[in-house]
Protein backbone atom coordinates (compact mmCIF):
# COMPACT_ATOMS: atom_id res chain seq x y z
CA UNK A 1 0.00 0.00 0.00
CA UNK A 2 1.55 3.24 -1.07
CA UNK A 3 -1.24 5.80 -1.09
CA UNK A 4 -1.00 7.95 1.57
CA UNK A 5 -3.58 9.25 3.51
CA UNK A 6 -5.44 12.88 1.79
CA UNK A 7 -3.77 16.34 3.71
CA UNK A 8 -2.24 14.04 6.09
CA UNK A 9 2.23 13.60 7.16
CA UNK A 10 1.27 9.95 8.00
CA UNK A 11 4.24 9.02 5.84
CA UNK A 12 6.64 10.68 8.08
CA UNK A 13 9.36 8.71 9.98
CA UNK A 14 8.10 7.02 12.88
CA UNK A 15 4.85 6.94 12.04
CA UNK A 16 3.09 3.21 12.15
CA UNK A 17 0.83 1.87 9.45
CA UNK A 18 -1.80 -0.31 11.43
CA UNK A 19 -3.46 -3.30 9.53
CA UNK A 20 -6.51 -4.85 10.60
CA UNK A 21 -7.37 -8.48 9.73
CA UNK A 22 -10.70 -9.81 10.65
CA UNK A 23 -13.49 -12.20 8.70
CA UNK A 24 -16.26 -9.31 8.41
CA UNK A 25 -15.17 -6.24 7.54
CA UNK A 26 -16.27 -2.39 8.19
CA UNK A 27 -18.24 -1.97 5.51
CA UNK A 28 -20.70 -3.89 3.40
CA UNK A 29 -21.23 -2.76 -0.01
CA UNK A 30 -24.29 -3.31 -2.37
CA UNK A 31 -24.35 -2.39 -6.26
CA UNK A 32 -26.75 -0.18 -7.31
CA UNK A 33 -28.41 -0.24 -10.73
CA UNK A 34 -26.20 2.53 -11.93
CA UNK A 35 -23.36 0.70 -11.54
CA UNK A 36 -21.93 2.64 -8.57
CA UNK A 37 -22.26 1.27 -5.01
CA UNK A 38 -23.57 1.74 -1.55
CA UNK A 39 -21.65 1.13 1.56
CA UNK A 40 -23.30 0.27 4.99
CA UNK A 41 -21.20 0.47 7.82
CA UNK A 42 -20.70 -2.60 9.92
CA UNK A 43 -22.10 -2.10 13.89
CA UNK A 44 -19.86 -3.27 16.62
CA UNK A 45 -17.04 -1.80 18.50
CA UNK A 46 -14.37 -2.86 16.67
CA UNK A 47 -14.94 0.11 13.83
CA UNK A 48 -15.52 2.29 16.50
CA UNK A 49 -12.66 1.88 18.47
CA UNK A 50 -10.37 2.81 14.86
CA UNK A 51 -12.73 5.64 13.70
CA UNK A 52 -10.22 7.93 16.17
CA UNK A 53 -7.40 6.15 15.27
CA UNK A 54 -7.71 6.78 11.33
CA UNK A 55 -7.54 10.24 11.67
CA UNK A 56 -4.10 10.37 12.80
CA UNK A 57 -2.97 6.71 11.25
CA UNK A 58 -2.83 5.11 8.08
CA UNK A 59 -4.99 1.74 8.64
CA UNK A 60 -5.58 -0.80 6.22
CA UNK A 61 -8.57 -3.13 6.78
CA UNK A 62 -7.85 -6.32 5.70
CA UNK A 63 -11.33 -8.69 5.53
CA UNK A 64 -13.44 -10.93 3.83
CA UNK A 65 -15.73 -10.16 1.16
CA UNK A 66 -18.91 -11.59 1.62
CA UNK A 67 -21.87 -10.20 -0.11
CA UNK A 68 -22.17 -9.89 -4.13
CA UNK A 69 -21.35 -6.38 -4.16
CA UNK A 70 -18.10 -6.77 -1.71
CA UNK A 71 -16.89 -9.11 -4.47
CA UNK A 72 -18.21 -6.47 -7.46
CA UNK A 73 -16.28 -3.68 -5.67
CA UNK A 74 -13.30 -5.52 -5.13
CA UNK A 75 -13.45 -6.53 -8.66
CA UNK A 76 -13.99 -3.42 -9.84
CA UNK A 77 -10.92 -2.05 -8.19
CA UNK A 78 -8.59 -4.72 -9.15
CA UNK A 79 -8.58 -6.43 -5.26
CA UNK A 80 -6.13 -3.05 -4.52
CA UNK A 81 -6.81 -1.24 -1.15
CA UNK A 82 -9.46 1.90 -1.80
CA UNK A 83 -9.79 4.64 0.70
CA UNK A 84 -12.93 4.67 2.37
CA UNK A 85 -14.18 6.98 4.91
CA UNK A 86 -10.57 7.39 6.71
CA UNK A 87 -9.41 4.10 6.40
CA UNK A 88 -7.60 1.81 3.66
CA UNK A 89 -9.97 -1.10 2.74
CA UNK A 90 -9.18 -4.67 0.61
CA UNK A 91 -10.82 -7.79 0.67
CA UNK A 92 -9.91 -11.27 0.77
CA UNK A 93 -11.92 -13.25 -2.22
CA UNK A 94 -12.15 -17.23 -1.52
CA UNK A 95 -13.82 -19.37 -3.65
CA UNK A 96 -17.56 -20.50 -2.04
CA UNK A 97 -16.57 -23.68 -1.10
CA UNK A 98 -13.66 -22.84 0.91
CA UNK A 99 -15.26 -20.02 2.51
CA UNK A 100 -17.93 -22.49 3.20
CA UNK A 101 -15.29 -25.13 4.83
CA UNK A 102 -12.80 -22.08 6.52
CA UNK A 103 -16.12 -20.48 8.16
CA UNK A 104 -19.22 -23.36 8.87
CA UNK A 105 -16.70 -26.37 9.51
CA UNK A 106 -13.47 -25.43 10.86
CA UNK A 107 -14.16 -21.93 12.65
CA UNK A 108 -17.82 -22.36 13.58
CA UNK A 109 -18.31 -25.22 14.91
CA UNK A 110 -15.26 -27.15 15.28
CA UNK A 111 -12.86 -23.92 16.63
CA UNK A 112 -15.87 -22.09 18.29
CA UNK A 113 -17.03 -24.87 20.52
CA UNK A 114 -13.62 -26.09 21.89
CA UNK A 115 -12.87 -22.52 23.06
CA UNK A 116 -16.23 -22.41 24.68
CA UNK A 117 -16.46 -26.44 26.12
CA UNK A 118 -19.28 -26.92 24.15
CA UNK A 119 -18.61 -30.64 23.02
CA UNK A 120 -21.17 -32.51 23.81
CA UNK A 121 -17.54 -35.02 23.69
CA UNK A 122 -19.07 -38.76 23.94
CA UNK A 123 -21.17 -37.88 20.28
CA UNK A 124 -19.72 -35.05 18.75
CA UNK A 125 -17.06 -34.03 17.22
CA UNK A 126 -15.99 -36.24 14.97
CA UNK A 127 -13.04 -35.52 13.00
CA UNK A 128 -13.59 -37.11 9.66
CA UNK A 129 -12.02 -37.11 6.17
CA UNK A 130 -14.41 -34.07 5.33
CA UNK A 131 -12.92 -32.30 8.33
CA UNK A 132 -9.91 -33.01 7.18
CA UNK A 133 -10.50 -31.30 3.66
CA UNK A 134 -11.98 -28.14 5.40
CA UNK A 135 -9.02 -27.72 7.22
CA UNK A 136 -6.61 -28.42 4.27
CA UNK A 137 -9.03 -26.68 1.35
CA UNK A 138 -10.93 -24.19 4.00
CA UNK A 139 -9.16 -22.73 6.78
CA UNK A 140 -5.22 -23.20 5.97
CA UNK A 141 -5.75 -21.69 2.32
CA UNK A 142 -8.34 -19.07 3.40
CA UNK A 143 -5.44 -17.91 6.15
CA UNK A 144 -3.00 -18.35 3.11
CA UNK A 145 -4.74 -15.42 1.54
CA UNK A 146 -5.50 -13.17 4.25
CA UNK A 147 -1.28 -13.24 4.54
CA UNK A 148 -0.71 -12.90 1.00
CA UNK A 149 -3.19 -10.28 0.63
CA UNK A 150 -1.77 -8.20 3.87
CA UNK A 151 2.15 -9.21 2.19
CA UNK A 152 1.12 -7.28 -0.94
CA UNK A 153 -0.53 -4.61 0.29
CA UNK A 154 2.15 -3.62 2.17
CA UNK A 155 5.01 -4.43 -0.26
CA UNK A 156 5.85 -0.80 -1.28
CA UNK A 157 6.17 0.01 2.67
CA UNK A 158 8.98 1.96 3.53
CA UNK A 159 11.25 -0.44 5.77
CA UNK A 160 11.40 2.21 8.46
CA UNK A 161 8.30 2.61 8.97
CA UNK A 162 6.51 0.60 11.47
CA UNK A 163 4.21 -1.81 10.25
CA UNK A 164 1.76 -3.45 12.89
CA UNK A 165 -0.46 -6.29 11.95
CA UNK A 166 -3.21 -7.23 14.19
CA UNK A 167 -5.26 -10.45 13.07
CA UNK A 168 -9.08 -10.78 15.04
CA UNK A 169 -10.25 -13.93 16.36
CA UNK A 170 -10.14 -17.32 15.94
CA UNK A 171 -11.11 -17.25 12.36
CA UNK A 172 -6.90 -16.07 11.77
CA UNK A 173 -5.06 -18.23 14.12
CA UNK A 174 -2.79 -19.42 10.92
CA UNK A 175 -2.36 -16.08 9.68
CA UNK A 176 0.99 -14.65 11.52
CA UNK A 177 2.24 -18.05 10.58
CA UNK A 178 1.89 -17.19 6.56
CA UNK A 179 3.04 -13.55 7.76
CA UNK A 180 6.39 -14.19 9.33
CA UNK A 181 7.10 -16.55 6.64
CA UNK A 182 6.66 -13.89 3.79
CA UNK A 183 7.81 -10.94 6.00
CA UNK A 184 10.30 -11.85 8.33
CA UNK A 185 10.86 -10.60 11.50
CA UNK A 186 10.40 -6.66 10.35
CA UNK A 187 6.59 -6.20 11.44
CA UNK A 188 4.93 -6.72 14.49
CA UNK A 189 1.94 -8.97 14.47
CA UNK A 190 -0.25 -9.50 17.28
CA UNK A 191 -3.50 -11.33 17.44
CA UNK A 192 -6.86 -10.53 19.55
CA UNK A 193 -8.67 -13.60 20.72
CA UNK A 194 -11.98 -12.02 21.45
CA UNK A 195 -13.47 -15.59 22.82
CA UNK A 196 -12.21 -17.20 25.59
CA UNK A 197 -8.93 -19.48 25.70
CA UNK A 198 -9.96 -22.50 27.60
CA UNK A 199 -7.66 -24.64 29.75
CA UNK A 200 -5.34 -27.08 28.24
CA UNK A 201 -7.62 -30.33 28.15
CA UNK A 202 -10.01 -28.49 26.14
CA UNK A 203 -7.48 -28.70 23.39
CA UNK A 204 -7.71 -32.69 23.40
CA UNK A 205 -10.44 -32.43 20.84
CA UNK A 206 -8.37 -31.58 18.21
CA UNK A 207 -6.29 -33.76 16.12
CA UNK A 208 -2.16 -33.02 16.96
CA UNK A 209 -1.22 -31.71 13.85
CA UNK A 210 -4.06 -28.94 13.81
CA UNK A 211 -3.40 -27.84 17.61
CA UNK A 212 0.15 -28.14 16.98
CA UNK A 213 -0.37 -25.49 13.36
CA UNK A 214 -2.30 -23.28 15.58
CA UNK A 215 0.08 -23.21 18.52
CA UNK A 216 3.07 -22.48 16.75
CA UNK A 217 1.41 -20.05 14.63
CA UNK A 218 0.52 -17.67 17.13
CA UNK A 219 3.47 -18.28 18.62
CA UNK A 220 5.13 -16.52 15.67
CA UNK A 221 3.72 -13.29 17.09
CA UNK A 222 5.20 -10.93 19.19
CA UNK A 223 2.15 -11.11 21.73
CA UNK A 224 -1.40 -12.39 21.46
CA UNK A 225 -4.00 -9.89 23.12
CA UNK A 226 -7.06 -11.70 25.58
CA UNK A 227 -9.82 -10.73 27.12
CA UNK A 228 -8.94 -11.59 30.70
CA UNK A 229 -5.74 -12.62 32.72
CA UNK A 230 -7.39 -16.39 32.59
CA UNK A 231 -7.08 -16.42 28.86
CA UNK A 232 -3.95 -15.80 28.75
CA UNK A 233 -3.13 -18.00 31.36
CA UNK A 234 -4.92 -20.36 30.12
CA UNK A 235 -2.72 -20.15 26.77
CA UNK A 236 0.70 -20.25 27.90
CA UNK A 237 -0.26 -23.43 29.98
CA UNK A 238 -1.55 -25.03 26.33
CA UNK A 239 1.29 -24.13 24.76
CA UNK A 240 4.11 -25.70 27.72
CA UNK A 241 1.45 -28.94 28.02
CA UNK A 242 1.34 -29.19 24.12
CA UNK A 243 4.45 -27.94 22.71
CA UNK A 244 7.85 -29.75 23.66
CA UNK A 245 10.10 -26.76 23.51
CA UNK A 246 7.79 -24.27 25.42
CA UNK A 247 8.77 -22.77 28.20
CA UNK A 248 7.29 -20.16 30.32
CA UNK A 249 9.93 -19.56 33.03
CA UNK A 250 7.67 -19.07 35.84
CA UNK A 251 5.45 -16.48 33.95
CA UNK A 252 1.86 -16.61 33.78
CA UNK A 253 1.87 -14.15 30.77
CA UNK A 254 4.92 -15.30 28.39
CA UNK A 255 6.14 -18.28 26.92
CA UNK A 256 9.68 -18.75 25.38
CA UNK A 257 9.64 -20.44 22.12
CA UNK A 258 12.62 -21.21 19.35
CA UNK A 259 14.39 -18.78 20.66
CA UNK A 260 11.72 -16.36 20.99
CA UNK A 261 9.48 -14.60 24.18
CA UNK A 262 6.06 -13.96 22.95
CA UNK A 263 3.49 -12.20 25.94
CA UNK A 264 0.23 -13.14 26.20
CA UNK A 265 -1.53 -9.81 26.47
CA UNK A 266 -4.91 -8.25 28.47
CA UNK A 267 -6.87 -5.88 27.04
CA UNK A 268 -10.38 -6.33 27.85
CA UNK A 269 -12.54 -4.82 24.75
CA UNK A 270 -15.05 -2.25 25.84
CA UNK A 271 -17.90 -0.20 24.03
CA UNK A 272 -17.87 3.27 22.83
CA UNK A 273 -19.15 5.48 25.61
CA UNK A 274 -19.82 8.43 23.87
CA UNK A 275 -21.82 6.99 20.62
CA UNK A 276 -24.30 4.71 23.20
CA UNK A 277 -24.92 8.00 25.57
CA UNK A 278 -25.88 9.89 22.46
CA UNK A 279 -27.85 7.08 20.77
CA UNK A 280 -30.06 6.22 24.01
CA UNK A 281 -31.05 10.22 23.45
CA UNK A 282 -32.41 9.96 19.69
CA UNK A 283 -36.04 10.07 18.76
CA UNK A 284 -36.35 6.36 17.77
CA UNK A 285 -34.53 4.86 20.68
CA UNK A 286 -37.31 6.87 22.50
CA UNK A 287 -39.97 5.50 20.31
CA UNK A 288 -38.89 1.69 21.59
CA UNK A 289 -38.70 2.87 24.63
CA UNK A 290 -42.05 3.91 25.18
CA UNK A 291 -42.85 0.67 23.29
CA UNK A 292 -40.97 -1.67 26.07
CA UNK A 293 -42.59 0.43 29.25
CA UNK A 294 -46.07 -0.09 27.53
CA UNK A 295 -45.42 -3.82 27.56
CA UNK A 296 -43.81 -4.12 30.88
CA UNK A 297 -46.72 -2.29 32.06
CA UNK A 298 -45.05 -1.21 35.39
CA UNK A 299 -44.30 -4.66 36.32
CA UNK A 300 -40.18 -5.21 37.37
CA UNK A 301 -38.32 -6.41 34.26
CA UNK A 302 -35.87 -9.09 33.84
CA UNK A 303 -33.75 -8.30 30.95
CA UNK A 304 -31.60 -10.91 28.89
CA UNK A 305 -30.26 -9.55 25.37
CA UNK A 306 -28.15 -12.80 24.07
CA UNK A 307 -27.37 -13.92 19.95
CA UNK A 308 -28.97 -17.39 19.95
CA UNK A 309 -25.80 -18.95 20.81
CA UNK A 310 -25.93 -22.62 23.30
CA UNK A 311 -22.59 -20.85 25.16
CA UNK A 312 -25.06 -18.03 26.41
CA UNK A 313 -26.89 -20.16 28.71
CA UNK A 314 -30.28 -18.92 27.55
CA UNK A 315 -32.23 -22.25 28.59
CA UNK A 316 -30.72 -22.30 32.02
CA UNK A 317 -32.14 -18.87 32.47
CA UNK A 318 -35.34 -19.73 31.42
CA UNK A 319 -35.11 -22.57 34.27
CA UNK A 320 -33.53 -20.01 36.92
CA UNK A 321 -36.88 -17.69 35.94
CA UNK A 322 -39.48 -20.83 36.41
CA UNK A 323 -37.68 -21.54 39.56
CA UNK A 324 -38.66 -18.40 40.97
CA UNK A 325 -41.66 -18.11 39.57
CA UNK A 326 -42.44 -21.53 41.24
CA UNK A 327 -40.77 -20.37 44.67
CA UNK A 328 -42.04 -17.07 45.71
CA UNK A 329 -45.32 -16.50 43.94
CA UNK A 330 -45.37 -12.98 45.47
CA UNK A 331 -43.58 -12.46 41.85
CA UNK A 332 -46.93 -13.45 40.12
CA UNK A 333 -48.22 -10.87 37.89
CA UNK A 334 -45.39 -7.98 39.30
CA UNK A 335 -42.33 -9.40 36.70
CA UNK A 336 -42.23 -9.55 33.32
CA UNK A 337 -39.21 -11.05 31.59
CA UNK A 338 -38.19 -9.88 28.20
CA UNK A 339 -35.91 -12.03 25.81
CA UNK A 340 -34.29 -10.04 23.07
CA UNK A 341 -32.64 -12.44 21.06
CA UNK A 342 -30.50 -12.16 17.84
CA UNK A 343 -30.31 -15.64 15.53
CA UNK A 344 -26.84 -16.15 14.82
CA UNK A 345 -25.35 -19.00 12.39
CA UNK A 346 -28.61 -20.45 11.95
CA UNK A 347 -26.70 -22.66 8.95
CA UNK A 348 -25.01 -24.39 11.61
CA UNK A 349 -27.20 -27.85 12.99
CA UNK A 350 -26.56 -27.40 16.77
CA UNK A 351 -27.77 -23.77 16.76
CA UNK A 352 -31.09 -24.43 15.00
CA UNK A 353 -31.89 -26.94 18.03
CA UNK A 354 -30.99 -24.55 20.53
CA UNK A 355 -33.37 -21.92 19.25
CA UNK A 356 -36.47 -24.36 19.10
CA UNK A 357 -35.30 -25.28 22.90
CA UNK A 358 -35.34 -21.75 23.98
CA UNK A 359 -38.63 -21.11 22.23
CA UNK A 360 -40.64 -24.43 23.72
CA UNK A 361 -39.27 -23.76 27.30
CA UNK A 362 -40.17 -20.27 27.41
CA UNK A 363 -43.47 -21.11 25.67
CA UNK A 364 -44.42 -23.84 29.03
CA UNK A 365 -43.17 -21.24 31.61
CA UNK A 366 -46.76 -18.96 29.90
CA UNK A 367 -48.59 -22.73 29.73
CA UNK A 368 -48.18 -23.15 33.06
CA UNK A 369 -47.87 -19.31 35.00
CA UNK A 370 -49.78 -17.26 32.71
CA UNK A 371 -53.02 -15.86 33.89
CA UNK A 372 -54.47 -14.17 30.30
CA UNK A 373 -53.56 -10.75 31.35
CA UNK A 374 -49.73 -11.48 32.29
CA UNK A 375 -47.60 -13.38 30.14
CA UNK A 376 -44.72 -14.27 32.23
CA UNK A 377 -41.96 -14.19 29.30
CA UNK A 378 -41.99 -12.74 26.08
CA UNK A 379 -39.25 -13.80 23.33
CA UNK A 380 -38.61 -11.64 20.77
CA UNK A 381 -36.59 -12.08 17.85
CA UNK A 382 -34.41 -10.06 15.41
CA UNK A 383 -31.65 -7.71 15.48
CA UNK A 384 -32.79 -4.19 16.64
CA UNK A 385 -30.57 -2.58 18.31
CA UNK A 386 -32.20 0.39 18.90
CA UNK A 387 -35.16 -2.14 21.10
CA UNK A 388 -32.00 -3.14 22.93
CA UNK A 389 -30.99 0.07 24.25
CA UNK A 390 -34.86 1.18 25.33
CA UNK A 391 -35.17 -2.31 26.96
CA UNK A 392 -31.39 -1.62 28.71
CA UNK A 393 -33.22 2.09 30.15
CA UNK A 394 -35.52 0.35 31.71
CA UNK A 395 -34.21 -2.76 33.58
CA UNK A 396 -34.39 -3.80 36.99
CA UNK A 397 -32.33 -6.78 36.27
CA UNK A 398 -30.31 -7.74 33.75
CA UNK A 399 -29.44 -11.26 33.43
CA UNK A 400 -26.13 -12.16 31.75
CA UNK A 401 -25.56 -16.13 32.41
CA UNK A 402 -23.08 -17.41 30.05
CA UNK A 403 -21.40 -20.85 30.07
CA UNK A 404 -18.00 -19.10 28.63
CA UNK A 405 -18.03 -15.14 26.88
CA UNK A 406 -14.63 -13.80 26.04
CA UNK A 407 -16.36 -10.30 27.34
CA UNK A 408 -20.14 -9.68 27.04
CA UNK A 409 -20.56 -6.25 25.97
CA UNK A 410 -24.24 -6.17 26.53
CA UNK A 411 -23.01 -6.46 30.51
CA UNK A 412 -21.18 -3.21 29.93
CA UNK A 413 -24.01 -1.49 27.62
CA UNK A 414 -26.95 -1.92 29.90
CA UNK A 415 -24.84 -0.51 33.03
CA UNK A 416 -24.01 2.26 31.04
CA UNK A 417 -27.17 3.23 29.88
CA UNK A 418 -29.89 2.02 32.54
CA UNK A 419 -32.38 5.16 34.04
CA UNK A 420 -33.97 2.85 36.38
CA UNK A 421 -30.87 2.02 38.94
CA UNK A 422 -30.67 -2.41 37.57
CA UNK A 423 -28.82 -4.67 39.40
CA UNK A 424 -26.46 -6.70 36.98
CA UNK A 425 -26.77 -10.62 37.44
CA UNK A 426 -23.56 -11.86 36.18
CA UNK A 427 -22.49 -15.36 35.18
CA UNK A 428 -18.54 -15.71 37.06
CA UNK A 429 -17.17 -17.07 33.55
CA UNK A 430 -18.23 -14.04 31.50
CA UNK A 431 -15.23 -11.94 31.09
CA UNK A 432 -17.11 -9.33 32.15
CA UNK A 433 -17.20 -10.78 35.55
CA UNK A 434 -13.09 -9.38 36.51
CA UNK A 435 -14.44 -5.38 35.55
CA UNK A 436 -18.17 -5.68 37.13
CA UNK A 437 -17.90 -8.41 39.42
CA UNK A 438 -16.98 -6.49 42.53
CA UNK A 439 -21.02 -4.19 42.17
CA UNK A 440 -22.95 -7.56 40.42
CA UNK A 441 -24.71 -9.99 41.75
CA UNK A 442 -22.22 -13.06 40.69
CA UNK A 443 -23.58 -16.87 40.03
CA UNK A 444 -22.36 -19.79 38.44
CA UNK A 445 -24.48 -20.48 35.04
CA UNK A 446 -25.05 -23.72 36.06
CA UNK A 447 -26.63 -23.42 39.54
CA UNK A 448 -30.21 -22.77 38.69
CA UNK A 449 -31.05 -22.94 41.89
CA UNK A 450 -28.89 -19.72 43.34
CA UNK A 451 -29.64 -17.94 39.96
CA UNK A 452 -33.02 -17.81 40.58
CA UNK A 453 -32.36 -17.25 44.25
CA UNK A 454 -30.14 -14.13 42.69
CA UNK A 455 -32.85 -13.23 41.06
CA UNK A 456 -35.07 -12.62 44.03
CA UNK A 457 -32.74 -10.93 45.89
CA UNK A 458 -32.29 -8.45 43.16
CA UNK A 459 -36.01 -8.07 42.54
CA UNK A 460 -36.12 -7.61 46.36
CA UNK A 461 -33.34 -5.13 47.12
CA UNK A 462 -33.60 -1.88 48.72
CA UNK A 463 -33.31 1.60 46.21
CA UNK A 464 -29.93 2.77 48.17
CA UNK A 465 -28.21 -0.37 47.51
CA UNK A 466 -29.22 -0.50 43.67
CA UNK A 467 -28.33 2.56 42.91
CA UNK A 468 -24.99 2.36 44.83
CA UNK A 469 -24.33 -0.88 42.63
CA UNK A 470 -25.12 0.94 39.87
CA UNK A 471 -23.13 4.20 40.09
CA UNK A 472 -20.21 2.10 40.45
CA UNK A 473 -20.58 -0.01 37.61
CA UNK A 474 -21.70 2.94 35.79
CA UNK A 475 -17.90 4.74 36.64
CA UNK A 476 -16.14 1.75 35.92
CA UNK A 477 -17.43 1.36 32.26
CA UNK A 478 -17.37 5.34 31.75
CA UNK A 479 -13.72 5.26 32.58
CA UNK A 480 -12.41 2.38 30.37
CA UNK A 481 -14.28 2.68 26.80
CA UNK A 482 -12.94 1.10 23.85
CA UNK A 483 -11.23 3.89 22.16
CA UNK A 484 -8.89 2.96 25.36
CA UNK A 485 -8.99 -0.92 24.55
CA UNK A 486 -7.13 -0.69 20.90
CA UNK A 487 -4.87 2.50 22.28
CA UNK A 488 -3.47 0.24 24.72
CA UNK A 489 -2.47 -2.23 22.07
CA UNK A 490 -0.95 -0.03 19.69
CA UNK A 491 1.14 1.28 22.84
CA UNK A 492 2.79 -1.83 23.47
CA UNK A 493 3.58 -2.54 19.76
CA UNK A 494 4.84 0.42 19.31
CA UNK A 495 6.84 0.78 22.48
CA UNK A 496 8.09 -2.84 20.85
CA UNK A 497 9.03 -1.30 18.15
CA UNK A 498 11.08 1.13 19.93
CA UNK A 499 13.08 -1.49 22.05
CA UNK A 500 13.51 -3.32 18.80
CA UNK A 501 15.35 -0.23 17.19
CA UNK A 502 17.08 0.68 20.62
CA UNK A 503 18.50 -3.59 20.76
CA UNK A 504 19.58 -2.94 17.15
CA UNK A 505 22.02 0.25 17.82
CA UNK A 506 23.16 -0.97 20.82
CA UNK A 507 24.38 -4.01 19.06
CA UNK A 508 26.26 -2.33 16.59
CA UNK A 509 28.44 -1.20 19.45
CA UNK A 510 32.04 -3.13 19.73
CA UNK A 511 31.10 -3.84 23.50
CA UNK A 512 27.79 -5.11 22.44
CA UNK A 513 29.12 -7.76 20.14
CA UNK A 514 31.73 -8.47 22.68
CA UNK A 515 28.48 -9.17 25.07
CA UNK A 516 26.80 -10.96 22.55
CA UNK A 517 29.94 -13.21 21.85
CA UNK A 518 30.28 -14.03 25.69
CA UNK A 519 26.58 -14.70 25.69
CA UNK A 520 27.04 -17.10 22.32
CA UNK A 521 29.95 -19.28 24.17
CA UNK A 522 27.62 -19.98 26.96
CA UNK A 523 28.47 -17.71 29.73
CA UNK A 524 25.34 -16.32 30.76
CA UNK A 525 22.20 -18.16 29.63
CA UNK A 526 19.61 -19.11 32.04
CA UNK A 527 16.04 -20.86 31.76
Amino acid sequence: MNASKANSNSEAAGEPLIVIASNRGPYAFKTQKDGSFSLKRSPGGLVTALGALATSHDVLWVATALGKGDHEWSEQNLNRPQYIEDIYLKFVRPGKRAYEQYYNLISNPLLWFIQHELWDLPRQPSISKETWDAWQRGYVAVNRLFAEAIADAIQNEDEDRPVIIFPHDYHLYLVPRFLREKLGSGVQIQPFIHIPWPSPDAWRVLPEEMRTTLLTSLLMSDRVGFQTQRDAFNFVQTCRFYLTDAHSRGSRDSIHYEGRKVSAATYPISIDVAQLEQMVEEPETRVFQAQVRNYVNNRQLILRIDRVEPSKNILRGLQAYRALLEMYPVHHGHVQMLALLVPSRMEVGEYQNYLQEVMAAAGMINAEYSDGEWEPVRTMLGNNYRRALAAMQLYDVLLVNPIADGMNLVAKEGVLVNQNDGVLLLSEHAGASYELGDHALLVSPFDVYSTAEALHEALSMPLAARRERAEALRSKVQKSDVNRWFRQQLDDALRAFSNQAMNASTSDTPEASKSAASITAGGTSSD
